[in-house]
């Protein structure tokens, strides 16, 4: 049979890892939660530059375990569609279908939602200020129909980049050193 990538798509607050738990118990899935892993390496903390490296080791154990024929949820948000589509090729290239899970609010229940989980369960998230999810909300690039029927094709990777694994491995780069050699 032959395993699935479950993409959560959404911004911070709107049940993504809610869903990738659901997905988790349904399927039998390794589910691989950013926001778990940046808290237990940073803490309070929230480096963007270790972010990127973290969600770049998350994608290479995610393509591990679909060559291995396991189930994988990657939960991070994947705000962008290139990202989506980097990931979608990836998936394809290893053998693997691939299922977008997209997660929307209203911004007045997202911001209850997340002042709830602050309030409850601070050691699970970082505060976030209305200034940044109206900055985020206007970064996000709502998924296309196509995109979450699967029916829409991944198309070319961005300019300046032969494949999406070449655009993949930019955005998501293998090493903190590496991504500060680049901005240097």
């Amino acid at each position: 049979m032959q395993p699935t990538l479950f993409l959560t798509v959404g911004l911070p607050g709107t049940g993504k890892t809610t869903a990738a738990r659901r997905i988790e118990v349904e399927r039998g899935a390794l589910r691989l939660t950013k926001d778990e892993w940046v808290k237990a390496l940073y803490g309070l903390a929230n480096p963007p530059s270790a972010t990127d490296v973290i969600e770049g080791r998350l994608i290479a154990i995610a393509l591990r375990a679909l060559q291995l024929g396991v189930d994988v949820v990657l939960d991070f948000g994947l705000w962008s569609r290139d990202e989506r589509s980097a990931l979608r090729q990836a998936a394809a290239d290893v053998g693997a279908a691939v299922e977008l899970r997209y997660c929307a609010l209203s911004p007045e229940e997202q911001r209850r939602r997340l002042d709830r989980r602050e309030a409850e369960e601070p050691h699970t998230t970082w505060p976030i200020s209305d200034e940044e999810l109206a900055t985020w909300a206007a970064a996000f690039d709502v998924p296309t129909p196509g995109e979450l029927d699967g029916t829409e094709s991944v198309g070319e990777p961005p300019a300046g980049f032969a494949t999406w694994d070449g655009w993949r491995q930019d955005r998501w780069p293998p090493a903190v050193a590496d991504r500060s050699q680049q901005i240097s």
